[in-house]
Order: C-alpha cells, then structure tokens, then sequence
C-alpha cells in the first residue's frame, strides 16, 4: 500500500461538478493498492498518517501529527501510484489491485484512519469514479508513505 500524502489548508473532491468532499486544515491522501494488500496493510498505513509529525509546532518545526492538530483528511483512491513505466510510453497497471479487492481495503484504510482520529475528520471520494481533486497545499509539503509490514512482520509487530 502506497500513500501520497500533501499536507493541505484545503482540498476537496468534484464528482460532475458538484463537491462530494472536502476538507480544512489536514491532509489529502492519495491512496494505491497493490496486489497482495491486506487488512493488516490498510491498519498499519492508517496509524503510520495519523502519527506522522508533518505540521508546525510552536517554534516552526514539523513536529505535529495529524491526531496532535486536530486537523481533517481526505482519502482518495489512486491506483495509478502502482503504474509501471519501465518499458514503452504507456503505463501498465498489473500490480494495482483489482477493484474486488482494493475497494474493501480503500475503506478499511479510511475507517482506521478515522478511529484515530475524533470521528467525522476524515472524508473520502468515491472509489472508482472520475473526480476533480483540488488543494491548497501548505508549504509546499508532500511526502510518500508505504506499508512497513514485509512477510516476516508479525502481527504484533504492524502494531507497534
């Protein structure tokens, strides 16, 4: 599992022209799955964004987290962040998982990322529509976060 994550003063989803969802002060997350993702992945990626110190403190340090602030999210699916352009012009999707498959861990993901949270922080787009994604992004800040948890991870381990 792979997370884009833009540290934003706004961002918001269109679905036709109208907004789905949006969001103050937080984080938009882009979110990719690949194939061979699962719940434990979904858990482990949630914690790692709501814990991850990315805004100010007091003396201007990124020293804050998600949870610290107070802030908002916004989830939005992504399965273009598996694209593989190794060979030719037109980008292959094979590792991205296939929508019976991502969709459940999409919204595993957000509602772990939410019970991290204070409830109603967090707000998603819709899995598998077209949408207008819009930010504001604070700084500029964006950071790349992947799952930790490799096959000799434990259980026990991810949850640390």
């Amino acid at each position: 599992m792979r997370a884009v994550l833009q540290r934003v003063h706004e961002a918001a989803v269109r679905i036709d022209g109208t907004i789905h969802a949006g969001i103050g002060s937080g984080l938009l997350v882009l979110l990719g799955i690949r194939n061979g993702d699962s719940l434990l992945h979904a858990d482990d990626l949630a914690g790692r964004v709501a814990r991850l110190r990315v805004f100010n403190d007091a003396e201007g340090r990124m020293n804050r987290s998600l949870i610290e602030t107070g802030g908002e999210a916004l989830v939005v699916s992504q399965f273009t962040l598996f694209a593989d352009t190794r060979k030719g012009n037109r980008p292959g999707f094979s590792e991205a998982a296939p929508p019976e498959i991502a969709e459940p861990l999409y919204e595993q993901f957000a509602a772990s990322l939410e019970s991290h949270l204070a409830p109603g922080r967090v707000r998603t787009g819709v899995f598998r529509a077209m949408m207008d994604v819009s930010l504001v992004n604070a700084g500029p800040v964006t950071i790349i976060l992947e799952d930790r948890i490799g096959h000799q991870m434990t259980v026990q381990e991810a949850k640390q």
